[in-house]
C-alpha cells in the first residue's frame, strides 16, 4: 500500500521524529517562569505542532489501512483501525490546539496550560487504548 502520498508522509513523519527529542530537551532545560521563558515558549509551541503532525499522520496511515485494506482485513480490525485512527485525529487535534499563544500564559497548578493539556490528550489517548482492548 506504498503510495506517493504515503512515502511524502513518511518522510515528514521522519524528520518530525528527528526534533523531537531537541525540543523535548529545551523544554524541560528550566523552571517556566526563568530567564528562557520565552525560548520555553517557543520550544513548547513547537513541540505541540510536532506531536501533532506525528499524531495526525499515525491517523492518517490507519485511515490507509481502513481504505486500502477492505479485501485484505477482516471487519473487526477495520473497526479497530477506525477506532485508532479517530483517536489519532483527536489528540493530534488537541496538540496542535495547545500551541495558540494564550496556553502558554494561563495556568494550571503553576505549570502553563499547553502542558497540563499534553496531559490530558494522553490519559484519553491511553483510556481509549484500554477501552479498546477490553471491546
Amino acid at each position: 500500500m506504498e503510495t506517493g502520498g504515503t512515502m511524502v508522509l513518511n518522510g515528514i513523519m521522519l524528520f518530525l521524529v528527528s526534533i523531537e527529542p531537541y525540543l523535548l530537551g529545551v523544554l524541560t532545560s528550566g523552571s517556566f517562569n526563568g530567564s528562557n521563558a520565552a525560548l520555553q515558549n517557543f520550544a513548547s509551541q513547537a513541540y505541540a505542532l510536532d506531536l501533532g503532525g506525528l499524531t495526525l499522520i499515525m491517523g492518517l496511515f490507519a485511515h490507509e489501512l481502513t481504505t486500502e485494506g477492505r479485501g485484505q482485513l477482516t471487519p473487526e480490525l477495520i473497526g479497530e483501525y477506525r477506532r485508532v485512527r479517530n483517536t489519532e485525529y483527536f489528540v493530534g487535534a488537541w496538540f496542535a490546539l495547545s500551541a495558540l499563544p494564550f496556553f502558554w500564559s494561563w495556568e494550571v497548578l503553576g505549570t502553563p496550560a499547553r502542558i497540563t493539556l499534553w496531559y490530558f490528550a494522553l490519559i484519553f489517548a491511553w483510556l481509549s487504548r484500554l477501552i479498546g482492548k477490553m471491546s
